[in-house]
């Protein structure tokens, strides 16, 4: 074998990783793993394909030696489809429209005081606990969709990187606690348990209410959508107000 034949394994190995291929490879193969591992372990509540598939990307670009900057530079693009993503968003609240004028009265008490309470216990919590302006700025939309959240970060100045760990997290627990507090309350009624899980757990949240029935699932859609279009509209406009305080 010549030295040019030996080398050819080496040279289209590093074209691949330069190129976008290798990062799009394992983000697919990472939540495909994920699902996999879900399923057997019987769909665990506190262990979502997302948790598992995140983990799992993150093991790999640590251990191989990738690095963060050379996968996100070849993911990035991936980033496009969140526009149309969050344009999607419009799809459920349509598909729910009749729910909305049917339990108007509920959601509009409901709503605007739940999404106040998930931006400024984050942002209470973190700031007596001497965060900077850059974490609060990251943490205050957690308890949206990631294209919403993303976005809003953006705007007003914080790290998407922690914002999109603390999404994460927040859907985890949410779905969690929900479910916990719901047994606890003996609510049985899905509509309420999934727009609770929409409202407070974004996708993650959805995707457990799926799990539950349809009708959750379609009230999670429903909070997760109503959600993400009060903070978007309203949470810069606030955050702007008391940053001089923070």
């Amino acid at each position: 074998m010549s030295v040019t034949e030996s080398t050819l394994p080496t040279d289209a190995l590093k074209a691949l990783a330069a190129g976008p291929m290798l990062s799009v490879a394992l983000t697919l193969g990472a939540f495909l793993a994920a699902q996999w591992l879900f399923a057997r372990f019987r769909k665990p509540l506190w262990m979502p394909p997302v948790l598992i598939a995140a983990v799992l990307l993150a093991l790999v670009v640590a251990v191989s030696g990738l690095g963060f900057d050379r996968y996100y530079a070849g993911a990035s693009w991936l980033t496009v489809l969140l526009g149309p993503t969050t344009v999607a968003l419009g799809v459920p609240l349509y598909q729910q429209m009749h729910h909305i004028r049917a339990l108007w009265k509920p959601i509009v008490m409901t709503l605007p005081l739940a999404a106040t309470l998930a931006a400024v216990y984050a942002l209470g919590i973190a700031w007596l606990m001497g965060a900077t302006p850059l974490v609060l700025a990251s943490l205050a939309p957690k308890s949206v969709t990631a294209p919403i959240a993303m976005g809003i970060a953006e705007q007003i100045g914080g790290s998407i990187s922690l914002t999109l760990g603390a999404l994460l997290i927040t859907g985890v627990l949410a779905s969690l606690f929900v479910d916990w507090t719901a047994k606890w309350l003996k609510i049985t009624d899905d509509r309420i348990i999934g727009f609770a899980l929409g409202l407070n757990g974004h996708a993650i949240g959805t995707a457990r209410a799926f799990e539950i029935s349809p009708t959750a699932g379609a009230f999670s859609s429903l909070g997760m959508g109503l959600t993400g279009v009060f903070t978007a509209v309203f949470l810069p406009l606030a955050f702007h107000l008391v940053e001089p305080l923070l």
